[in-house]
């Protein structure tokens, strides 16, 4: 893979070789850090990457509840979360469709909003086959967001920012994940998983709405009638583009332990020998402040190390985290979990924000697919990690996060040979 900072975005591919004209620049109305637009852009996907992950992970936090109530093995429930997941990625390429017909703005609000809506019906839900068809919904209607905002953030971000923007999204995305699970687990722990659920509804509502208020209208965009032969040609193209795969493939990859980890962590500690309180075992999720920081420093991490050099990073952060949480003293498994957490967020952060740049045309396809497999990744992992805890408990999880890391480790150094090839092959010309 080329390194991450080389400063050329699809929009200025065609003329990379040679600088932009003053008049160019001058029109250049993308958003540029400093700008009141660039800070309100950056605030209103923060804002939305909150709602999405309150709403997509809002029974994460509640699985050993939701298996005491409704007597269910961890991969049983453990569907809960995953079904949300799978109905998000069997929509993100139709939602990606639907932005470039009626632009990125319009799509992200209603996505959202109808999310929120429906995470209203969940706390009714009198059993676990209503609970997980709503989940396939909610997730199904969630798409809209994540298959726009990083095509929105590509058009209407100079390159320059890009890297930072993403990072910041996708902080937004941590803090989210990391509120819903916390304000649903306590109450949860409080009054039942019921009232844990209703309380995700409510902040992700609250969130839908000041991301409304705060997104500055696309100026970059045009809109594209929806053309399923075209959407075909486009999906196959980016399919073919060999650096695109190896980034879906991390994706997948990074996701799968971030699945498998959180699904059952909240078992682990509930258990012998920790026998936490359910409400301090739901307080662990404060971890994704780490995530926070780690994914908005991942541009600069790329910028230092170059793309590979900071996935190398990512990986390797990643794995100590899985060995040092098979210790049996507490502490190291929060500290495990802290830098399973970190290296997971700047691996995506890093490998997200490279699809946008690498991409020259289907932004928002190119962006779908990414997450098509970072989402199937994260049904994977949580489903086969809660049955290999069922089975041999909190090394069972750790090891499927071990197998996906070692097979990151291989894309990202099949990429470093690919770039030491080509290097070798420019040189004897």
């Amino acid at each position: 893979m080329p390194p991450a900072s080389t400063g050329a975005s699809a929009a200025t591919l065609p003329g990379a070789l040679t600088p932009p004209s003053p008049t160019a620049a001058a029109t250049d109305t993308r958003h540029r850090p400093g700008d009141r637009a660039f800070r309100r852009a950056n605030l209103a996907l923060f804002a939305a990457g909150v709602a999405t992950f309150v709403l997509l992970y809002s029974t994460q936090g509640l699985l050993p509840i939701l298996s005491a109530d409704l007597e269910l093995t961890p991969g049983q429930a453990s569907w809960t979360a995953s079904a949300a997941t799978l109905g998000l990625a069997l929509a993100l390429l139709p939602a990606s469709a639907l932005s470039d017909r009626y632009g990125r703005t319009a799509v992200m609000t209603a996505s959202t909003l109808t999310a929120a809506l429906l995470a209203l019906a969940l706390p009714f839900a009198p059993d676990l086959t209503t609970l997980v068809v709503l989940r396939v919904v909610q997730g199904a209607a969630l798409a809209g967001l994540p298959a726009t905002a990083m095509a929105y953030l590509a058009e209407e971000v100079h390159p320059s920012a890009l890297a930072s923007a993403m990072g910041l999204y996708v902080a937004g995305n941590s803090i989210g994940g990391m509120s819903g699970r916390l304000v649903s687990g306590w109450a949860a722990a409080a009054w039942g998983w019921r009232w844990g659920l209703a309380t995700s509804a409510a902040l992700a509502l609250l969130s839908v709405l000041a991301f409304r208020l705060l997104i500055p209208a696309a100026r970059n965009f045009t809109p594209a009638p929806v053309d399923a032969r075209a959407l075909a040609r486009t999906v196959t193209t980016h399919l073919r583009n060999p650096l695109l795969l190896r980034l879906y493939a991390l994706g997948l990859l990074f996701m799968a332990v971030f699945g498998a980890v959180y699904n059952t962590v909240g078992y682990r500690l509930t258990a012998a020998p920790f026998d936490l309180p359910q409400s301090v075992a739901a307080s662990i999720f404060v971890v994704y402040l780490v995530g926070t920081a780690s994914s908005a420093s991942a541009g600069r991490l790329a910028a230092r190390l170059g793309r590979r050099g900071a996935l190398y990073t990512a990986i390797g952060v990643t794995t100590a985290g899985l060995l040092l949480s098979l210790a049996g003293s507490l502490v190291a498994a929060l500290l495990g979990l802290v830098l399973i957490t970190a290296g997971f967020f700047a691996g995506h952060a890093t490998a997200s924000s490279s699809v946008g740049r690498t991409a020259t045309h289907g932004r928002a396809q190119a962006s779908a697919l990414y997450l098509i497999a970072y989402y199937l990744g994260n049904s994977l992992g949580g489903t086969v990690g809660a049955d290999a805890y069922h089975a041999s408990g909190w090394s069972g999880a750790a090891a499927v996060g071990l197998t996906a890391m070692a097979l990151a480790g291989g894309v990202t150094l099949y990429a470093t040979r690919q770039a030491v090839v080509r290097r070798r092959g420019l040189a004897a010309r």
